[in-house]
């Protein structure tokens, strides 16, 4: 099993799609990198040389910021949105959607379960 930016990345799929198990790498991402290093799109990761996994990492290292780093900094701007007191910081603190969108109905993956109200019913 390959091992970049410490993650298990899967052997048996292809290395546009193993690039993607890693925070902050996606689809469109996985092909440049595969572009830039002259790694055929379908070739598995099974198949790569250690030479070529380890072009992978060091490019990844260089050029990107994933997993931890990207979570932290992420993690740090809400941080300091709800330091400020910013509107979109109170959203995220009180844990209700924070771009804008409706609440009255929806908004469930944000505010969590339905809870009932006594006597709503007339």
């Amino acid at each position: 099993m390959a091992r970049i930016a410490g993650v298990n990345i899967p052997t048996n799929k292809r290395v546009i799609i193993a690039l993607t198990y890693i925070h902050g790498i996606g689809r469109t991402t996985a092909v440049q990198i595969a572009d830039k290093l002259g790694i055929a799109h379908t070739a598995r990761v099974q198949d790569l040389s250690d030479e070529e996994i380890l072009r992978i990492r060091e490019t990844i290292d260089a050029d990107f910021t994933v997993e931890g780093d990207l979570r932290r900094n992420t993690a740090m701007n809400i941080k300091r949105l709800m330091d400020l007191r910013a509107y979109r910081g109170l959203r995220h603190r009180s844990g209700l959607p924070v771009r804008g969108q409706r609440t009255h109905t929806n908004a469930r993956t944000r505010k969590g379960k339905a809870k009932p109200i006594a006597g709503k019913k007339k």
